[in-house]
């Protein structure tokens, strides 16, 4: 019989001495990850809930890790990630690397880490494994620039009203734009090894199927009980209620989400067709 684990991290704040006197202060978070907990426990994975200061780049990637070492092939994992989200250029220099490539970030409470870090603890999963990630939290884009013009007053206006520049942390699940280039000039050197390190281990495909809150060049909103794509997957999801794949969930969340707002799927390696017109949440 296949096994099923879940991790669900929910971030409500971050550690301002790791971020230069920045909090990240969101409401939500924390209420998506135990909604989402739920649900894998309602559905027989064994969960794991992580919250706030206990959502340590140590601690996420050590149960990442024993998770990797229970799970066999026709398993599953279930990942999700509740918080902030940030962008970081390549600076490694290499020549076959564009220079405008960027590396897409979860905010955990004592450091930016890195989606390649995330895919890197996905490959370690025994062929067969599968892996459902959920991300609520922002995606700021693909390039500097147009991640400053998402960041715009008028941008912002247009996404969360003639308030938002003023509460643009308190509405949106972005890292801001000025914290993001300090925190890099201050670690530079260690992100730099980081990405070096990372790019020498490709190792094998993981068979992934991640469903995010919006896409690259969109703002993932926070609210007063759940983000709004996890108000949206929940309602969608109507407590077991939902029939359909992965495909399915996501095209149904689509539509009750603003066109600001656009939620992503994707896939990585070369997850089966089977997997994917299983309901979510399977084991």
């Amino acid at each position: 019989m296949p096994k099923g684990l879940s991790l669900h991290i929910g971030l409500n704040s971050v550690d301002p001495d790791r971020y230069d006197g920045w909090n990240g202060r969101l409401v939500a978070c924390e209420n998506d990850a135990r909604d989402m907990a739920a649900i894998a426990r309602a559905n027989g994975f064994s969960d794991t809930l992580i919250l706030t200061r206990d959502g340590t780049v140590d601690n996420i990637t050590a149960q990442l890790r024993e998770a990797a070492g229970q799970l066999k092939s026709g398993d599953i994992l279930l990942f999700t990630y509740s918080g902030h989200g940030g962008q970081m250029p390549d600076l490694t220099g290499d020549a076959d690397v564009e220079t405008d490539r960027k590396d897409e970030t979860l905010v955990f409470f004592d450091r930016q880490f890195l989606d390649d870090e995330l895919y890197k603890e996905f490959q370690a999963f025994d062929q067969g494994v599968r892996i459902v990630a959920v991300l609520d939290c922002c995606h700021s884009g693909t390039s500097i620039e147009s991640v400053q013009e998402l960041l715009s007053p008028q941008a912002l206006e247009t996404q969360f009203g003639s308030s938002a520049p003023q509460q643009v942390e308190a509405a949106a699940r972005v890292m801001p734009m000025d914290k993001q280039e300090q925190i890099l000039e201050r670690d530079r050197a260690f992100f730099e090894d980081l990405q070096r390190g990372l790019k020498k281990g490709n190792g094998k495909p993981a068979d992934a199927v991640l469903i995010g809150a919006c896409q690259d060049n969109q703002l993932a909103s926070d609210g007063s009980v759940n983000g709004l794509f996890t108000e949206k997957l929940l309602k969608v999801w109507d407590n077991g209620g939902f029939r359909g794949g992965y495909r399915e969930f996501h095209r149904d969340i689509q539509k009750h989400m603003p066109a600001i707002q656009s939620p992503n799927f994707y896939t990585t390696g070369t997850p089966s067709d089977a997997f994917l017109r299983q309901k979510p949440f399977t084991v």
